[in-house]
């Protein structure tokens, strides 16, 4: 069962024994969310309207600070994530993220929990979102995104989806001159994307982190 633990900036992560792993940075989750997905992904990313592929749903904490983006925007997203292994409510009603973020985002982040899976949800009028409970490494949610947030636990504890075939089937819903955001820097997954039609690019990490992945789909 995983555990709910406070990591650095006073927000939540989890913790899970049988792996020995966080869902999160412990320097901070908020602030690693920001940086890798929010300014490295959703900032640089001039979509409009603008198609989301997250891999790996986990606490919904990457949907919940975009939605949050987008409810206060003027730009129309469409934000599809794919879990395997979604988590019971009383997790994720507990976790203090709308808390950080301020107490008017609450609404906001026990709707996006609230929601059924499996089909469409307007969560405001600038954000729609699609939780798709599945395995990515059987398939990849059908469309053509523009960005993709990959986050997925890491490749020495999930090799299986960090894999040239998962990056492949990515690269096939992602538009051209799309942008793939992850945290994980390693030789491998930056190996698998470029022979699968990325450039790469490492840009400086958050807290914790030196160096993370951003790479865009080559233009043919």
């Amino acid at each position: 069962m995983a555990e709910i633990i406070l990591t650095e900036d006073g927000s939540h992560t989890l913790f899970v024994p049988e792996m020995n792993e966080h869902y999160h940075s412990i320097h901070g989750a908020i602030q690693e969310s920001q940086h890798i997905f929010i300014k490295c992904g959703f900032d640089a990313c001039k979509a409009d309207p603008l198609n989301i592929l997250e891999i790996g749903f986990g606490t919904g904490l990457n949907a919940f600070l975009t939605a949050i983006k987008a409810c206060s925007g003027n730009r129309s997203v469409h934000y599809t994530s794919i879990e395997k292994y979604p988590l019971p409510g009383e997790i994720t009603s507990s976790l203090n993220y709308h808390r950080i973020m301020g107490e008017d985002t609450r609404e906001l982040f026990e709707l996006i929990h609230r929601s059924p899976w499996n089909t469409d949800v307007k969560i405001c009028n600038n954000f729609i979102l699609n939780k798709i409970e599945g395995d990515v490494t059987a398939s990849i949610p059908q469309g053509e995104y523009d960005l993709i947030y990959f986050d997925a636990f890491g490749p020495d504890k999930q090799p299986e989806m960090w894999t040239r075939d998962v990056f492949e089937r990515i690269a096939a819903v992602t538009k051209e001159n799309g942008i793939f955001v992850t945290y994980s820097a390693k030789g491998e997954v930056k190996r698998n994307l470029r022979s699968c039609g990325f450039n790469v690019t490492l840009l400086p990490g958050p807290p914790g982190k030196r160096q993370i992945i951003r790479a865009d789909k080559k233009a043919y």
